[in-house]
């Protein structure tokens, strides 16, 4: 991974790279990059670097690209560079996945840990970081470096290391000489203290809406799709991607239809949009429930802000209608409202019935809107 194809880099991963380039990087490093951002992306392009034999640029902060090591990196098979990261089973180490590993991160380094769980078969079984994998990673971290001038521990997702991680304790404050651990987090309160106490943070933010559209623009995607997908990912890369490839961000009049027919109260029209939208499927039924999410979310902004700025992320049509709904949804319809979408959200990962889940959903919401406050929302 090059640092010209991660999608930004951010202040803190400038930094990075600068120590790097003049071999003073920190030897802990922890990695703070919301999911789908590009933390992991962005520690490979690190560890590229510090491995490359043949560094470029004006300070050296360039990998080549064509050297043995680089060409061994970029195929993630450098001797020099350890993984480890979640994996299901009680005794479990990273080594027995590295293949599906190496195969996801040639896919995409933006993934998330759901993707990844599925992958590797695990279905409902929780994700951890065993007993076993850390004393892998000491083992690992013991020997002498084969090929480059450092030894690299990528630790991808070290929340799921738990109580276990105190095991490392000794050999992240005191490694071996020329080593490097870099750790990719999403989530810093569920990390050790003793962890965090003995590594540098970099906190890492999201590409911007502008940036994860032109990457989708640059993999085919229409412009219009990838601009909309952009806009619900809210700087998920990884979620933008899905999204757009699988044509699932056209919920717009989807979710406006749905609002009317709340509104009416007519079972059979109720019943015949259920039908209808339970043949989505699983994945995009949760987009079409961050979607829903994602439009009040905007709504409550424009009744606040208003659209002076024109800082609300909705499409043309979309923020039409929304304005047409100001007057109709209070704060409190709103909230009600999007108590019910969230549980829908938790009920679909779950596998609950669609179509009892929706019709559910909607005959609640239409109690909620047809309260005292509520009027017709057929213009909308």
């Amino acid at each position: 991974m090059q640092f010209t194809q991660l999608l930004h880099q951010p202040a803190g991963l400038r930094q990075l790279r600068q120590m790097a380039a003049a071999d003073r990087l920190p030897h802990a490093n922890l990695l703070l990059s919301p999911p789908g951002a590009g933390g992991l992306a962005a520690a490979l392009a690190i560890a590229t670097l510090l491995l490359c034999e043949n560094r470029s640029g004006e300070q050296g902060d360039t990998a080549c690209g064509n050297c043995r090591a680089c060409r061994k990196t970029a195929g993630y098979v450098h001797p020099d560079l350890h993984f480890a990261f979640p994996t299901v089973g009680a005794r479990m180490t990273s080594d027995p996945f590295l293949p599906q590993w190496r195969e996801a991160l040639k896919e995409t380094p933006y993934q998330e840990a759901n993707d990844w769980l599925q992958r590797i078969g695990a279905e409902n079984k929780q994700g951890n970081i065993t007993r076993e994998s850390c004393a892998n990673i000491v083992r690992k971290l013991n020997l002498k470096i084969f090929e480059g001038r450092y030894k690299i521990m990528l630790i991808w997702l070290p929340e799921y290391l738990g109580n276990e991680g105190n095991r490392l304790l000794k050999m992240i404050e005191e490694p071996p000489e020329n080593t490097i651990f870099l750790l990719v987090a999403e989530r810093l309160e569920l990390i050790l203290n003793t962890i965090l106490s003995r590594c540098q943070l970099t906190k890492l933010g999201p590409p911007a809406g502008a940036e994860i559209s032109a990457a989708l623009e640059a993999r085919g995607i229409p412009a219009d799709r990838a601009g909309a997908a952009a806009r619900l990912a809210d700087g998920n890369f990884n979620l933008a991607t899905a999204m757009a490839e699988n044509e699932s961000v056209s919920h717009g009049p989807r979710f406006l239809k749905w609002m009317r027919l709340c509104f009416q109260g007519s079972a059979a029209g109720l019943t015949a949009w259920t039908d209808e939208f339970a043949k989505l499927g699983r994945e995009n039924q949760k987009h079409f429930l961050r979607y829903a999410l994602h439009f009040w979310r905007e709504f409550l902004l424009l009744s606040v802000n208003g659209d002076e700025d024109g800082n609300i992320r909705l499409p043309a049509d979309e923020l039409n209608s929304a304005k047409k709904l100001l007057p109709l949804v209070n704060l409190d319809q709103l909230a009600g409202i999007t108590h019910i979408i969230s549980e829908c959200t938790e009920n679909v990962e779950r596998n609950a019935n669609p179509k009892i889940l929706f019709l559910d959903a909607g005959i609640r919401i239409h109690q909620i809107l047809r309260q005292p406050r509520g009027q017709n929302l057929r213009t909308a």
